[in-house]
């Protein structure tokens, strides 16, 4: 049996799943979460020696120390955090609500940030850990209409795990932002992609991106989850583990494109802009 305890949120689908069935394979002790635990038992299919289903409201800190803490007590200890849970919104930043936009938030940062503080009190005693969050390629480059709050959301995944990996280094634990691309998973669908129900005339590409994402980038994702989940595996192994993991050749062109783009702005206004200091 693989040492590691691994602690997974959203593993019912899609590459929590993935991650779940790959690392029971391999041995690994499990605890993963869902909105719903007969879903997850059902999906997994796994016995209690190894797997340890939660049912878990991630907006809820003292349910969220709860699956924490039954997960130390399960396996005496935790060692990978998997902050999977989260969901697409779709929509023009003019058309979502206040309340669409915040519960995106909600779920998708301070979701994770609840498990993080919940955690990292048990990281730190035992002077090792690794926290992956699921970000985005959506979290590195925000060029995609009518996904600007769910790029926000990941934007900010990204922010705060580049800043905990400073923060936790001292302890012995490591933090790596995942930034998939396209993966053959239910992201797409109805149950994981919520969208505005204020749609303004004139957002035509707004709705053109809309019906691509639905209708026929759905099923037809170039990437593998199950492969996904081996790499995020092999770098939980790893000593010196990156703190930006890029899964995906899509995501690789759309974050080179990204560096690209930054670059050629930094050195357009490159004069004007540095010269800004108080004159000596």
């Amino acid at each position: 049996m693989k040492t590691k305890v691994w602690f997974i949120t959203g593993a019912s689908k899609g590459l929590g799943l993935a991650l779940v069935q790959k690392l029971l394979a391999a041995g690994y002790r499990v605890a993963a979460t869902s909105r719903n635990v007969a879903d997850l038992q059902k999906a997994v299919g796994a016995g209690p020696d190894n797997f340890l289903p939660l049912g878990m409201n991630l907006l809820d800190e003292a349910d969220v120390e709860k699956g924490i803490q039954q997960t130390a007590a399960h396996f005496g200890q935790l060692d990978v955090i998997v902050n999977n849970a989260g969901y697409g919104l779709l929509g023009a930043l003019e058309e979502l609500s206040d309340a669409e936009s915040r519960a995106n938030f909600d779920v998708n940062v301070f979701g994770s940030l609840n498990v993080i503080r919940k955690a990292l009190p048990i990281l730190r005693a035992q002077q090792s850990g690794h926290i992956f969050n699921v970000s985005s390629i959506g979290g590195f480059t925000g060029a995609f209409p009518g996904f600007g709050i769910y790029c926000a959301t990941k934007f900010a995944v990204q922010g705060l795990t580049e800043s905990l990996a400073t923060e936790v280094k001292p302890f012995g634990i490591h933090a790596t932002i995942v930034s998939p691309g396209y993966f053959r998973t239910s992201f797409l669908t109805d149950n994981s992609l919520g969208v505005t129900k204020t749609e303004i005339p004139g957002y035509g590409h707004v709705r053109e991106v809309q019906n691509a994402h639905q209708h026929s980038y759905n099923g037809n994702q170039a990437g593998d989850p199950d492969k996904a989940a081996d790499v995020m595996i092999q770098v939980a192994e790893q000593p010196e583990p990156p703190v930006h993991l890029f899964l995906g050749a899509d995501a690789y062109a759309l974050a080179e494109e990204k560096i690209s783009s930054v670059r050629k702005d930094m050195e357009q206004l490159k004069n004007l802009a540095t010269a800004t200091a108080y004159a000596v």
